[in-house]
This record gives structure tokens, sequence and C-alpha cells, in this order.
């Protein structure tokens, strides 16, 4: 079961925003993935709780942040309930797409297990519902995700398998890359993996 930190920085100015304190692993029914989320003073700003079923669709998520609450599972496409900070209002969503995204690098490994992308497959066009930072305000947005590396890497514990993702916004074209081992985050835009207790899980 890995367990580590990772370190969240503003993508533009590379400013710290938050550490997320994380563990995950895979169960006989899927994956899931628990953090908790702090500024980099140290202060409690949210928490997340995904788990995926062998499919790799988003069977149980819940958000928490800045007093907001997200719950929402894959249902009629994706669905989900938001709640504001008061608890009094809570609004309900729904879109065809196919997962979730957010800050979280939870969400980057979410999405490649969805896609079970291989290095010689074409890129894959993917729907997905976002919940952004500070109020988990709900915006659908349309990527293309590729993979396009795959290497193995001599380490203490075996090989490690390294895969290189490369990830366009379809609206502004923007790309990025993200490199992902098992089940563990290595960098992505605005990641960076500080600390890891384990290796990353090996999935089948």
């Amino acid at each position: 079961m890995p367990r580590g930190r990772y370190s969240l920085h503003d993508p533009h100015d590379h400013s710290l925003l938050a550490e997320e304190h994380f563990q995950c692993a895979p169960g006989p029914s899927g994956w899931r993935y628990v953090s908790q989320v702090t500024t980099p003073s140290g202060d409690h700003a949210g928490s997340v709780d995904l788990a995926l079923d062998d499919l790799g669709r988003p069977i149980r998520l819940e958000l928490h942040a800045a007093s907001w609450q997200v719950r929402a599972a894959a249902l009629d496409g994706v669905t989900w309930v938001r709640t504001d900070p008061t608890g009094t209002h809570a609004t309900e969503g729904n879109v065809r797409a196919h997962a979730f995204t957010g800050t979280s690098p939870a969400f980057l490994i979410a999405t490649t297990r969805l896609l079970r992308l291989t290095p010689s497959a074409p890129a894959t066009r993917v729907r997905l519902v976002a919940f952004t930072d500070p109020v988990l305000a709900p915006r659908t947005v349309d990527q293309s995700w590729a993979l396009i590396a795959r290497e193995a890497h001599a380490t203490d514990n075996g090989p490690l398998t390294v895969d290189e993702y490369q990830v366009t916004a379809l609206d502004t074209g923007e790309q990025h890359t993200v490199h992902i081992a098992g089940d563990v985050v290595l960098t992505g835009p605005g990641i960076e993996l500080e600390h890891l207790e384990s290796p990353p899980s090996v999935f089948s």
C-alpha cells in the first residue's frame, strides 16, 4: 500500500499551494485512494476519497475543500451532489461524461485506469467533470490522452515501469506531460512526489 506526500504547485508561477498526504491500494473490486490536504503552513485544507471499480470507473468520490463538499459517482454518466459550507444548500449535477478530475494526483491515476492506453495506441479523447478549487465548482472538460513512452528503471526493489503520458486540453490546445509508475504520479502539471514510503502498486 503506497503512502507518501505530494506537493501541489501553481503550474504558472510554481508557488507552493498545498501538500497532499496520501495512501492508495488495489483491492478486490478496483482501487482506492485517500488523502488529507494541508496548506503550506500545515493547516487542514481538505480531503479526497476516491474508489474505482475494475474498469476504472469512479464508484465513489468524496471531496472536501474550504468547507465545501462533493459526493459523486458514475451514474447515468457522472452524477454529483455539492453542498455549501453551511450545509443548508445542496445542488445536484449530472453530465454525460466518463469520470472526474481535479487538482489531486488521484485523478490522473484514475484516468489512466479508465483509458488503459498502450504505447502504440492513438490518442484517446475523454470527457471529465473537473471540481475546481477552492469551492469545488464543477466544470466539464474534454481532454486527449496518449501514452507516448514506457520505460523500465532498475531499483532496489526490482524494475519500475514508468509511463509517460501526453495530455492535451482540447478547448485550449495546452499540453502537459505526466509520468506515472503503477498507482503513483511521479511528476505532473503542478505535482511533485516528495516522499514515498513503499513502492507503487503494480496493476495486473
